[in-house]
């Protein structure tokens, strides 16, 4: 068992298998791309990622979630995600993705050993879906949410709100919680790509739970312990849930069981945190037991809180979301 100087159980490992993607998500990456995207030979193999994954679960990591950019975009995906699945010890795989090509693989993701799938969408409006993807093709989209519901149990759609963008959609999304057995959840939004102003689009979880509650009965869920940092809600008599992410008006670091490690080997305890740890020394060395002490040690470094709740730390951070894996 893996636990840091706080208290806090670590037992779940973000990974992302790359930091390219098929839409240009105005809260993810500036709209010509990545400034400085990093070469192919920089990028791990789906080898050294699985050694990594390897020594997390050994030292105590029971659930992963495969991160990108978008990860269906990387090629051989499907056999890589059924070797994980195969690691004794994992207890959870599951994966973010959003949705462009899950209609056509939804099944194969099923049959690798994937056991739930997050669903980035942001819009049901096709001119608002255009204007925060920049090039995203809703009906595709749509499709793929259908392809999982069909095989998966557990399907979740993640909605940035964003004031003036999409925040008129809540109720919208959360009647898709009526009939069907899926989980939506409102993330609050992060200033990631370093704009100014951005606190004039966050809207808060409380807020978005008091508009559901003028229109719906809200009961609360008791929380899994794998299941991450939403805080869950039922609509009274609905199949599925609404969940809501509050990294900025309700902080979760108290709570957080997180690592993540970037498609070009670097571990960080925090999506905000600046001090990174490279583990491709340790892989091309073939020292499983130093890449084990390596995660362990940012394990145990891990701060107490995000850089959100520093003064004036908000506006600098250096990357973007899709480089870290969200």
């Amino acid at each position: 068992m893996l636990i840091d100087t706080f208290g806090r159980r670590i037992n779940y490992l973000r990974l992302s298998i790359t930091d390219r993607c098929n839409l240009r998500c105005s809260y993810c990456m500036p709209a010509h791309g990545i400034e400085g995207k990093r070469p192919a030979r920089d990028v791990l193999s789906y080898e050294e990622l699985r050694e990594i994954t390897q020594a997390a679960v050994e030292i105590g990591v029971e659930k992963v979630r495969i991160t990108g950019g978008e990860p269906l975009v990387r090629k051989g995906v499907v056999p890589f995600l059924a070797g994980l699945s195969a690691i004794a010890g994992l207890k959870k795989l599951v994966l973010t993705t959003n949705g462009m090509m899950l209609e056509e693989m939804a099944r194969d993701l099923k049959l690798a050993g994937v056991e739930s799938i997050n669903i980035s969408l942001d819009s049901m409006r096709p001119e608002v879906f255009r204007k925060i993807t920049r090039v995203g093709e809703l009906s595709r989209v749509l499709a793929g949410v259908e392809a999982a519901e069909r095989v998966f149990r557990h399907v979740k759609i993640n909605v940035v709100v964003m004031r003036g963008v999409n925040d008129e959609e809540v109720l919208d999304f959360a009647a898709l919680t009526l009939d069907k057995p899926i989980n939506v959840r409102f993330i609050e939004y992060m200033p990631t790509t370093r704009e100014s102003g951005w606190r004039s689009l966050m809207v808060s979880g409380g807020e978005i739970l008091t508009r559901l509650s003028h229109r719906f009965r809200i009961e609360k869920e008791v929380r899994d312990s794998l299941e991450g940092p939403a805080v869950n809600y039922r609509i009274k008599g609905a199949a599925g849930k609404v969940g809501f992410i509050t990294p900025i008006s309700q902080h979760f670091c108290q709570s957080c069981n997180r690592l993540r490690v970037t498609s070009s080997g670097m571990v960080k305890s925090c999506l905000f945190e600046e001090q990174t740890v490279n583990l491709k020394p340790y892989l091309a060395a073939g020292d499983q037991a130093g890449l084990r002490e390596a995660l362990a040690g940012v394990a145990r470094s891990k701060p107490s809180q995000h850089a959100f709740l520093v003064p004036g730390s908000a506006d600098s951070q250096r990357f973007s979301m899709s480089q870290i894996g969200g």
